[in-house]
């Protein structure tokens, strides 16, 4: 099968290099505060953005820039298991929950902390050996 996107980034140093310098900005912040909050995740790229495991895909971040996602403008940071996550405003017929930042400003460092938080705990039930 062909890829829809025309490009495929080798690496997310690849990836990161590609983004105009307001989503690189809004991106950076992002992947900061994911490291920071869950210090065990792995970032891998998949569909050519970066996605963040731990016992399974919890989270992901998609520029505008990157064809396929559906944004138009800005950042989105998405949760895989967005439906039982707490503090959002979720289709409860979608699993994937995702936020749209326009700019850095527009980051609430506390409260993507604490839907990380949420995702950790709804990651933790794929791997009781964590505990």
């Amino acid at each position: 099968m062909a890829n829809p996107q025309k490009i495929k980034f080798k690496s997310v140093a690849d990836f990161l290099k590609s983004l105009p310098s307001g989503e690189w900005e809004i991106v950076e912040l992002l992947r900061e505060l994911i490291v920071e909050t869950v210090p065990d995740v792995q970032e891998r790229l998949a569909y050519n953005v970066p996605f963040y495991y731990r016992n399974r895909r919890i989270a992901f971040i998609w520029p505008a820039s990157v064809p396929c996602g559906n944004i138009k403008e800005g950042v989105a940071l998405g949760f895989v298991a967005g439906n039982a996550l707490l503090k959002t405003d979720v289709n409860a017929d979608s699993k994937v929950e995702r936020i749209v930042f326009k700019s850095v400003s527009e980051i609430d460092p506390e409260w993507v902390r604490q839907l990380l938080y949420e995702a950790i705990l709804v990651d933790d039930q794929f791997n009781i050996d964590r505990k």
